[in-house]
């Protein structure tokens, strides 16, 4: 079982490796649309490059900036300013950016030796401090209770241990300190008509992938046969079971994918003549991301 695990974690390490989250046109590559006619290709590491990946990045989460900053609607930078914060799964660098920008002391990690690379000459070029490290989220090799916020943003439902690595969340938080980290819904339109309906049962995938393989298929990577391993999660198994060491959990979820889906499911109506409430009450039912926050009892104890 152990060479199992192992030979799973390298696949999904070479995977990531030679597919980075670019944010391209095409997963894990530099050419991003300036417009419906034309596309521009950057090399990766560039000042160019990173602001193009940002720039769709950014168009992905558009409710989540505010006249404070980017994310900022579900990032504290304010409390957090001169504290120590964590991302595990750090990509090329984006979130982390921004918390060192608006004054957090950073530590970022990530499996992928590219993300690692990638995000410290981001943080070279914009003359930004911290600490980038290559890790896996599995087994973090920091010290207990070192850090007062501790994020991941899409990252740990492509760890075979999602539990495991989120009890690590747990460990390396200070008491008192919060948690916040995105994982993918199993109950979201992307997942049950995409995904386990069309590819699974219209298309007859179902037939010869497990639900698992079948959602690490169609999920990142899709048109490069997707990625070694994604288990999206729900918002029951978010509270129950992966976050139960947390207090004051609270799982929100993000549809900003929902438009994007209902107007490829009916291209001549989607969601351009349904009234705005509607349209808002099918992201928050039916969104691919779910954001789960929570926070270590100030007199708890690592386990």
């Amino acid at each position: 079982m152990k060479n199992e695990a192992r030979a799973e974690k390298g696949a999904i390490e070479d995977w990531w490796a030679s597919n980075p989250m670019t944010y391209g046109e095409v997963h894990g590559r530099t050419e991003y649309a300036e417009s419906p006619e034309s596309s521009v290709s950057t090399e990766i590491g560039t000042r160019e490059f990173f602001e193009a990946a940002d720039r769709t990045f950014y168009s992905w989460n558009p409710d989540l900036h505010t006249g404070r900053g980017r994310f900022a609607a579900i990032f504290d930078y304010d409390r957090f300013a001169g504290k120590r914060v964590l991302e595990v799964g750090c990509g090329m660098g984006c979130m982390a950016m921004n918390w060192a920008a608006n004054g957090a002391k950073v530590t970022a990690v990530d499996l992928n030796p590219v993300a690692v690379e990638t995000t410290r000459k981001r943080f070279a070029l914009y003359g930004l401090e911290g600490e980038i490290l290559q890790m896996d989220g599995e087994d973090l090799a920091l010290g207990d209770e070192t850090f007062d916020y501790v994020y991941s943003w899409g990252v740990l439902h492509h760890s075979p241990d999602t539990k495991h690595s989120i009890d690590h969340l747990h460990r390396v938080l200070r008491p008192g300190g919060s948690v916040g980290v995105m994982l993918y819904s199993r109950e979201s339109l992307l997942q049950r008509y995409y995904i386990e309906y069309l590819e699974g049962y219209v298309h007859m995938e179902g037939t010869f992938l497990s639900p698992l393989e079948l959602a690490s298929r169609y999920s990142d990577g899709a048109k490069q046969e997707g990625n070694p391993h994604t288990w999206p999660v729900t918002r029951r198994e978010a509270r129950e079971i992966l976050f139960n060491k947390f207090d004051r959990i609270g799982v929100e979820v993000l549809g900003s994918d929902v438009k994007v889906l209902l107007d490829r499911l009916f291209p001549k109506l989607g969601s351009r003549l349904m009234p705005r409430a509607l349209l808002r009450a099918c992201e928050r039912r039916w969104g691919w991301s779910l954001w789960i926050t929570g926070e270590k009892a100030a007199g708890s104890r690592p386990a």
